[in-house]
């Protein structure tokens, strides 16, 4: 009911007024938001103590293992796997004359 009651009384109101209601109320939901992340992150930390949770366990830290992709094309011991920008070597060919398709493996 509070709520419908202050929309049917908006309806009243002027853009500018609008505006303005708009301004207060999102500078009161950053202050609600700061209130719980607070809350938040002293409960995350609790718990953390509590349990002895290390980065690992929540797998922070490690170093994340770049996928790599197989070579699709080669010309002598130059390999690339086609993604990312085109190496030297495979502009330099294709600069030339030659076609992608020829350092295919």
């Amino acid at each position: 009911m509070f709520l419908s009651a202050q929309i049917s009384e908006m309806k009243n109101l002027t853009y500018v007024e609008i505006q303005e209601e708009i301004r207060k109320l999102q500078k009161q939901a950053d202050e609600i938001r700061a209130r719980e992340i607070a809350d938040v992150i002293a409960n995350i930390k609790e718990k953390i103590l509590l349990y002895g949770i290390t980065e690992k366990d929540l797998g922070w830290g490690e170093k994340q293992q770049k996928s790599s992709f197989p070579p699709l094309y080669k010309k002598g011991d130059l390999t690339w796997s086609g993604r990312g920008r085109q190496p030297g070597w495979v502009k330099e060919h294709l600069e030339a004359g030659g076609k992608l398709e020829d350092l295919l493996i």
